[in-house]
């Protein structure tokens, strides 16, 4: 398999997009969105769908949850991971949550969450100085008993860090996902060579059995960047499920070319030998659209014959724009939505 077929590529493809946020920063000073909100994880959880997120604040990443009974209009619950009170804690500054664990891998099944021990998991990342993504992150585990959601803990040390990797990511970690096969559970999760730009960030993988001591499967990244593509500079951000009808693993991630960030796609039969396509799966936008800037980390599910692509989109901020990123020079940055199947309305009920 040395290409992305074009039928399999056609079967995974979210090419309708929805041209208002499903969900945006607030803009209210203090609050955990003000600045922006990023990074969706959409999953189904007693009779609603989910949304984790994270929103800046100007200081650091704060992670919380949205709720929605149709994926179109989503209302938001409350902050579930907060900076922390204790400046000696190594993730003090905030919390990014990336993954909770689900009870199956299976594209075409609604993501559900699976409990361990009696617990929900989560992995989240951390970075060790105020601002935007300043300093290099680590991970963590934070888990939670309760229903509701709204209530978790969070181990003392990080689970995963960069000093003991690879060249490749000695300047600090990012997001991540979990999968489980062959009896073990994988963590595929990027990570960036330098602190200075300009950087590359390629995608690794790591194999545990107990979720908390993880052993790199490889010195090098499984998810390479590649010159004169539009993943040139960053492979980031995996987003893994199983599609059974294809027989593959399949890798909603994005690429970065040092202008746009963009959706991208790739395949594998083993989990370590990956093929990305050679066009981007959710391409910019055109100007003045939400995505003109980037389209970038996806979360995807397939609900009543239709993908549903949650990811970020990017463009730079207009006069009424309620949040604004200062530090990115005026960028607005929020959640959007593409889908398999065109959504002939969207109602204008419920919270955005």
């Amino acid at each position: 398999m040395d290409r992305i077929r074009l039928e399999d590529k056609e079967r995974w493809s979210t090419e309708y997009k929805i041209d208002k946020p499903v969900l945006e920063g607030s803009g209210v000073s203090d609050s955990y969105d003000a600045w922006a909100v990023d990074c969706p994880f959409v999953f189904y959880h007693k009779d609603r769908f989910y949304m984790m997120h994270i929103g800046f604040d100007g200081l650091g990443y704060r992670t919380a949850l949205a709720t929605s009974t149709d994926l179109i209009n989503w209302k938001k619950e409350g902050i579930i991971l907060d900076r922390g009170e204790d400046a000696t804690r190594w993730d003090h500054v905030g919390a990014a949550g990336s993954w909770i664990l689900l009870e199956s891998n299976d594209l075409y099944e609604l993501p559900r969450l699976k409990k361990l021990d009696n617990k929900y998991w989560m992995i989240y990342h951390s970075y060790p100085e105020y601002g935007y993504e300043a300093g290099g992150a680590k991970m963590g585990l934070a888990w939670c008993e309760d229903d509701s959601l709204l209530e978790w803990h969070r181990l003392p040390d990080p689970i995963f860090t960069y000093e003991n990797g690879g060249n490749w990511e000695q300047a600090g970690l990012y997001k991540c996902c979990f999968v489980e096969a062959s009896g073990r559970y994988w963590m595929f999760y990027n990570a960036k060579d330098q602190s200075e730009w300009p950087w590359t960030e390629e995608t690794g993988a790591a194999v545990s059995d107990d979720l908390i001591n993880w052993t790199r499967v490889s010195a090098e990244p499984v998810l390479r960047t590649q010159a004169n593509t539009f993943y040139s500079q960053y492979v980031s951000d995996p987003y893994i499920r199983y599609d059974r009808g294809a027989e593959l693993w399949v890798n909603f991630g994005f690429g970065f070319d040092g202008r746009h960030a963009q959706g991208l796609l790739a395949v594998s039969n083993n989990l370590t030998e990956w093929h990305i396509g050679s066009e981007p799966s959710i391409p910019v936008g055109a100007l003045g659209q939400l995505d003109e800037t980037h389209a970038h980390k996806s979360s995807v599910l397939y609900w009543k014959d239709r993908f549903y692509h949650f990811y970020c989109a990017c463009r730079p901020a207009g006069p009424d724009d309620p949040a604004i990123i200062q530090e990115s020079y005026g960028e607005f940055r929020c959640i959007a939505l593409a889908t398999s199947v065109p959504i002939e309305e969207r109602s204008s009920e419920g919270e955005r």
